[in-house]
């Protein structure tokens, strides 16, 4: 209520001209400039008298300077973002102060900490490990140095000189189209294919591969392109399809990428190129199904009349051997050899026949063998449960 009450009778004053605050001893006397210096002083009075004036609301109660003038350093010189701060022995402002415990002979510990600290960083900077697959780089301020092997290794410490390690007997690989994407190629016969294939890499010289290329990974696939287009133009649509086509591409294709990247002094080595698709472009796809069937059901005609014309080539030449065989035996004795051949031709023929002609005396002229044969059958058993 009395801080209302302040805050009324401040509101009323200025609204009069008059400085509500009254005026300090430190003002020099003088008053506001609405009251033209007749204000008395303010708080700063120490005989004993009453300050005029209303108080001031923003001081504590009880304060000496109760009617001296509110600046903004005066509420906020004593408060901090954790509330009013407390003055305290040797902590400062903020609290009591934390100091290491001397050592045994009143020394410090901070020089013992900073060598120790100096020490760690330089054995942590300075010692590296590469595994057997790996080679590191050493650059001192940036310019090459030496090339690290596997094993332990040391190095002056960081800044002065840095290590980059790599992978370099781990195979690569390089997809080109990457995802989904149609390649087209254009082959020797003026055709077009859609091809995918994977290139197999490592690293042979980390020297060269760190410092001769600035992207190696987006050079070997513009090699591997220019390559394949290369090599797909010196080959047929069928041959770029076939078994063995396919594989002449990709050894063709693995030698210029060699070539390419050596020239460029890479330090890469292809290790092999795998064709994983070709196929016709998607627009002409099922034109290019129905041609690949017609051509299948050609090659099965094909192959069938080969067999067969094999199968009767070998049968003429078996034929040709036991003729020639045969003449031989005609030629040592024509008449026994005539008669045999007689004899068994008639035993070809007439073993078909189902009439049998007997020319002697006393014998009747025709048999019904096949209704003799016929009668001598065994009845068929009766099935069972009959």
């Amino acid at each position: 209520m009395d801080i209302l009450g302040g805050l009324t009778n401040t509101i009323g004053l200025a609204m009069a001209g008059k400085n509500p605050w009254g005026t300090n001893k430190g003002d020099g006397g003088g008053g506001d400039s609405g009251s033209g210096g007749a204000e008395p002083s303010g708080s700063g009075d120490k005989s004993g008298g009453k300050p005029e004036g209303p108080r001031n609301p923003w001081l504590p109660s009880g304060s000496d300077d109760a009617r001296r003038s509110a600046k903004i350093e005066d509420i906020f010189k004593n408060r901090g973002p954790e509330g009013p701060r407390r003055g305290g022995g040797g902590g400062g402002p903020g609290g009591p102060g934390f100091h290491l415990p001397p050592r045994s002979n009143g020394k410090s510990w901070v020089p013992i900490i900073a060598g120790a600290a100096i020490l760690g960083w330089i054995a942590m900077s300075s010692v590296h490990f590469v595994q057997p697959k790996e080679q590191g780089i050493v650059t001192t301020f940036g310019k090459y140095s030496r090339t690290l092997e596997p094993g332990t290794n040391m190095t002056a410490p960081w800044p002065f000189q840095q290590v980059d390690v790599e992978q370099v007997s781990t195979i690569r690989s390089e997809r080109i189209p990457e995802g989904g994407e149609q390649k087209l190629i254009l082959t020797g016969d003026q055709n077009l294919v859609d091809l995918s294939y994977l290139i197999r890499w490592n690293i042979k010289d980390l020297k060269q591969y760190k410092f001769q290329l600035a992207q190696p990974d987006e050079t070997i696939r513009e090699v591997a392109e220019a390559a394949m287009r290369a090599s797909v133009a010196e080959r047929t649509l069928d041959e770029t399809f076939s078994g063995a086509g396919r594989a002449e591409i990709e050894e063709r294709v693995r030698r210029r990428m060699q070539a390419i990247l050596d020239a460029y002094r890479a330090g890469i080595a292809v290790q092999g190129v795998e064709i994983a698709k070709t196929d016709p472009p998607a627009e002409v796809n099922e034109a290019f199904k129905d041609v690949t069937v017609a051509e299948q059901d050609a090659d099965a005609a094909m192959n069938t009349a080969r067999g067969t014309a094999q199968q009767i080539l070998e049968r003429a030449q078996g034929e040709t051997i036991a003729f020639d065989k045969v003449y031989e035996q005609y030629r040592l004795a024509p008449e026994v050899t005539r008669r045999r051949l007689y004899y068994e031709t008639m035993e070809r023929v007439l073993s078909q026949t189902d009439k049998t002609i007997v020319e002697a005396n006393g014998v009747q002229t025709y048999l019904p063998l096949p209704e003799i044969r016929k009668r001598a059958a065994p009845a068929p058993a009766p099935a069972e449960g009959q």
